[in-house]
């Protein structure tokens, strides 16, 4: 493995304008981490993705590479690009396990981080440093989010989520699971015990629906339940995947894990959203995919799906007659989610626009004062690592408030 990596950082020609650090949703510096890699400092250059990235070593596992920091690579226009993924992999997690911040001082000021996803541990991480008396609120039994939650352990293994745990405790985070703000404990219970900034990361847990007759059925589920714990789900032998992002992907890899002998994926468009290097894998698992279909109704038997064109214009349209039954034991419906209003139904002073998403500034500002957002509850379904991106420029403006408040 190690002789591997070498070899392939080894490939990095070092560009004055690296085009893979303009692909990278959070600018890492690609070729100054490689070259310190190579230049024998691991610690430097696992610090220096660090600093960048908290969630560098599991952004190094699930991000759209791809498209990104390999995707611009320039050597991908004539041949295999230089996986830096696998590069940043080894690095971040040799690294990890040597996190040392020091005796860090408190400052005796308290900050409440609503949801343990990938925004709030990105938060919690760098206040934390800061000497903030952290505690992050967890509404379900364990930390991770859709790190937890949502992404398969084939691809996500769930011991790395919990290294993330042991590093939040070294640093004196609190966390409280099986805690959901908005039912028994509410925003304002917080403000009156002495919190002085809030940050909101809830994500985005409620499904999106259809609309089409057929979802209520016992044989029908939605992707980001299922995949919250596919054990205890029974779908038979046959199962039909609405919608064709890497959440469905995700779902249709899991259900053949979980005793499926039959997936389909059905996207409405001709191209299939999910990362290609998805897909592949989907494809060799055995998942199989139809294109250019949109489900019209769900009943015991399968899906009815109707054929759609698209026109001159690039507008689609439906073909008459086209109506065709996929049979399936269980059909999972996968077309995103959007959140859920348990907070902002709770407190006052906090707007969402018609998405019920939250309404902030550049900085994650709320348009109440103390509360700051950031993640797939501002932004709607996102990757990871821009929701970490976006949780450094919100952890640095809630710091600067903090610091403007009397001690």
């Amino acid at each position: 493995m190690a002789f591997n990596v070498i070899n392939e950082a080894r490939r990095c020609l070092n560009c004055k304008r690296p085009m893979c650090r303009e692909g990278c949703p959070i600018s890492t510096n690609i070729p100054e981490v490689i070259q310190t890699f190579l230049g024998g400092d691991i610690d430097a250059a696992g610090a220096m993705l660090f600093e960048n990235n908290p969630m560098s070593v599991i952004c190094s596992l699930i991000c759209n590479h791809e498209n990104q920091c390999e995707g611009h690579c320039v050597l991908g226009r004539k041949g295999a690009p230089v996986h830096f993924s696998n590069i940043e992999n080894y690095i971040s997690d040799t690294y990890f396990d040597k996190l040392d911040f020091g005796e860090i001082k408190k400052n005796g000021k308290r900050v409440g981080v609503i949801g343990g996803g990938p925004a709030g541990l990105t938060i919690a991480i760098l206040l934390a440093v800061k000497g903030y008396d952290i505690t992050i609120f967890e509404s379900r039994e364990k930390i991770g989010g859709v790190l937890r939650y949502g992404i398969p352990e084939f691809r996500l293994p769930k011991e790395l989520i919990e290294r993330y745990k042991r590093l939040l405790i070294s640093l004196g985070v609190k966390i409280r699971p099986n805690t959901a703000i908005g039912i028994t404990i509410t925003v304002d219970d917080m403000l009156r015990d002495g919190y002085r900034a809030i940050f909101i990361g809830t994500g985005v847990w409620r499904p999106n629906t259809l609309h089409i007759k057929g979802e209520s059925l016992g044989n029908v589920h939605f992707a980001i339940n299922y995949l919250t714990n596919p054990d205890v789900y029974t779908l038979g032998d046959s199962l039909n995947v609405i919608g064709a992002g890497n959440s469905a992907i995700d779902v249709a890899r899991t259900a053949l894990r979980h005793g499926c002998k039959k997936v389909t994926i059905f996207s409405r468009s001709e191209k299939i959203a999910a990362s290609v290097t998805e897909v592949e894998f989907a494809q060799i698992d055995g998942v199989e995919f139809v294109t250019c279909a949109q489900p019209v109704e769900i009943t015991d038997e399968g899906t009815i799906f109707v054929t759609v064109e698209e026109n001159e214009d690039g507008s689609k349209h439906i073909v008459e007659g086209s109506e065709k039954l996929y049979p399936a034991a269980s059909t999972i419906i996968a077309v995103s989610q959007g959140p859920k209003d348990r907070i902002v139904s709770t407190t006052k002073g906090i707007d969402v626009n018609d998405r019920g998403l939250l309404v902030t500034n550049t900085y994650g500002k709320t348009t109440r004062d103390g509360i700051f957002a950031a993640g797939d509850v501002v932004l709607g379904a996102r990757t990871v690592v821009e929701a970490v991106n976006y949780s450094k420029q919100v952890a640095e403006a809630m710091d600067e408030y903090l610091r403007t408040l009397e001690d």
